[in-house]
């Protein structure tokens, strides 16, 4: 069995737009129905109020999920992907009747620094 190394932190500076990408675990199916995309939808909006981030834009696919944000703490990209998944797993799980992870533990974030890439 292969070591691990331990994840790094997320580079995220505060007030700078970020591209976060959270695929499902093993590209399976993160959303089945219009209901699970306004359950997520919920958390998302509700975590800002906590955790002090601005959520720009999002696109839920079936199998990942896209979100443009600025955060304003240096830790806000690891609370709010933490707030936002935590609450939806545990629906979607108790919804579909199932257990273990949706969205694989790992997520991808690309700072925003130009128009192009915007």
């Amino acid at each position: 069995m292969a070591d691990r190394m331990a994840r790094l932190p997320t580079l995220c500076p505060t007030d700078i737009a970020v591209h976060i990408i959270h695929p499902g675990d093993n590209r399976s199916t993160c959303f089945a129905c219009d209901e699970d995309h306004q359950a997520r939808l919920s958390y998302l909006q509700e975590g800002p109020i906590a955790y002090g981030w601005k959520v720009h834009a999002w696109v839920f696919m079936t199998n990942q999920i896209h979100t443009l944000a600025t955060l304003d703490r240096d830790d806000g990209i690891s609370r709010m992907m933490q707030y936002a998944g935590r609450y939806f797993v545990r629906y979607f799980n108790s919804r579909y009747q199932r257990t273990g992870n949706l969205c694989d533990g790992g997520f991808k974030s690309c700072l925003v620094e130009n128009d192009s890439y915007f």
